[in-house]
């Protein structure tokens, strides 16, 4: 069973600041995995994801195939959303988890994940949750994010679901994809992260600190492969 999502937020660490680009990476201009890119193990997960760089209809994608393991790559931004709130990317599944549902940590596996990460400032939360976040923060570190939104791939649920993550409510899950439908061909998905923090957490969103991608079977121990084009905010869709 995987741990906490606090737990891989605090091993990604993403902080942000005007050093930090406004745009991930891209995989289809880099002769090797580009070096903002940053593998994420989870701990107490004994498997890990295998990450590589394909080529898929003449454009260099980034590969990533989950067999019974969970982790990520990560990336630190600096993006307002006010200003470029629209996320755009593409990708295309293997197939759907059989056993993915949001509603219980057992099925706390995707076929494909995009985490956005936001700079929260903890002070908001009601009472009660603030002083759990401190001590989670205790803990775990100053890194620890206080909100954070996961676009997925799922199965059970339909898209368009927003709900809380099993684990904790400060990381919302929207489902974007559901099924065996619009596997095995390719899919662009453009959000608004503005829009869908404040559909999630009822307020405005702050800014983004940083993005992180994969897929995970941990918990099912089935097998898929996701690939994902390039990555890009933008002030349009």
């Amino acid at each position: 069973m995987k741990p906490p999502w606090m737990i891989l937020l605090l091993v990604i660490a993403l902080r942000s600041s005007a050093a930090e680009p406004s745009q991930p990476a891209s995989f289809s201009s880099a002769a090797a995995l580009p070096s903002g890119w940053r593998h994420v193990p989870l701990p107490k997960v004994e498997r890990a994801n295998a990450f590589r760089l394909v080529m898929d209809g003449g454009v260099q994608v980034l590969e990533v195939r989950s067999a019974g393991s969970a982790s990520t790559l990560s990336h630190t931004v600096a993006v307002d959303p006010a200003v470029t709130p629209w996320l755009r990317w593409r990708w295309k599944v293997s197939g759907a988890v059989p056993g993915s549902d949001l509603r219980d940590k057992a099925g706390d596996d995707y076929a494909g994940r995009l985490y956005v990460f936001f700079d929260y400032d903890p002070a908001r939360l009601p009472l009660g949750q603030r002083i759990a976040f401190y001590l989670a923060r205790s803990i775990h570190g100053d890194a620890l994010p206080a909100a954070a939104l996961c676009y997925v791939w799922g199965t059970a649920q339909q898209a368009g679901t927003i709900a809380p993550n099993p684990y904790t409510d400060r990381l919302r899950m929207v489902v974007l994809e559901s099924g065996d439908r619009r596997a095995a061909r390719w899919v662009i998905e453009v959000r608004d992260i503005a829009a869908d923090f404040a559909a999630a957490f009822g307020e405005p969103a702050p800014a983004v600190t940083g993005i992180a991608i994969g897929a995970d079977t941990d918990n099912t121990g089935a097998t898929v492969t996701v690939r994902f084009g390039d990555i890009s905010f933008g002030t349009r869709p």
